[in-house]
């Protein structure tokens, strides 16, 4: 029985490459995505065995995805491929309980590979991510709590991306007043108070691109 996959990435072409090329390796792609919230809803209506995230998606974005995936679809295991190898994405993966994680430059020879460890259970890093970040993540027991809640970090996200609070607000289907309560508190609890500053952590935190 062929492995099931999801692929979500916000450019549709990428989306349409990776579904060919892992086609052709015989997996069945039965969703895909633009961004982290439809890749939710798609996930829950077709339950694949693993989801292949790209982390850069508006919305929500591949991390707090694989957050997510953990409750709303749990027995779907996360890969993310992205083009991101620095200390930070690599430890908010982990941490998010993602199980693969592939640099786009190595897709051809690591995608494929990754997809099968992960379905056996195992754990995959492109080779290229340092062994070092790994090692120091896993010794560590310590690992202070992200202190924003999950939808925190989603306004976070969306307001780093420059939206409003009324398109916040549309965005996660709340009214604009517990979008406004959502910003108050995640700004009171990091101790920031101007929208510039806030974009700055959003961008610390690999939740926006610089």
């Amino acid at each position: 029985m062929s492995i099931r996959l999801l692929l979500a990435d916000d450019h549709a072409l990428v989306r349409q490459g990776l579904k060919a090329f892992l086609e052709r390796q015989e997996f069945q792609v039965v969703s895909d995505a633009s961004d982290g919230q439809e890749a939710l809803r798609m996930a829950a209506k077709t339950q694949p065995d693993i989801a292949i995230l790209d982390i850069s998606m508006p919305i929500l974005n591949g991390i707090d995805a694989a957050r997510e995936f953990k409750k709303s679809s749990p027995k779907t295991k996360v890969i993310l491929l992205t083009k991101h190898e620095e200390d930070q994405y690599v430890t908010e993966a982990l941490r998010a309980g993602v199980r693969g994680y592939v640099l786009k430059s190595q897709v051809a020879n690591d995608l494929v590979y990754a997809i099968r460890e992960v379905c056996r259970g195992r754990v995959y890093l492109s080779p290229s991510v340092s062994r070092a970040v790994v090692d120091g993540y896993l010794s560590k027991g310590d690992v202070p709590p992200d202190p924003l809640s999950v939808r925190e970090r989603q306004v976070l996200q969306l307001v780093g991306e420059g939206r409003s609070t009324k398109d916040v607000a549309l965005q996660l289907g709340i009214s604009v007043k517990t979008a406004e309560s959502h910003r108050a508190r995640l700004m009171k609890k990091l101790d920031i108070h101007e929208t510039a500053s806030l974009v700055r952590y959003a961008i610390r935190c690999g939740l926006i691109q610089a």
